[in-house]
């Protein structure tokens, strides 16, 4: 699974708890989409940047 380019926000793990309290593994993806941005000397690139960078602005896309 991809990281932010920008927060380096990947995969979280922990424990999945079932109404009985017993515990499997559990896996949290982030919401991570490939884009291309443009960057500060005028160049655009590729690069895996989360949803969460796009929306406050951190990045500007291409």
């Amino acid at each position: 699974m991809a990281k932010c380019a920008i927060c380096e926000k990947g995969v979280h793990f922990g424990n999945g708890v079932s109404h009985s309290h017993r515990r499997s593994n559990k896996i949290w993806k982030s919401n991570v989409k490939s884009v291309k941005v443009k960057l500060a000397n005028g160049a655009n690139r590729k690069m895996y940047v989360c949803t969460a960078c796009l929306r406050s602005g951190l990045v500007e896309r291409a």
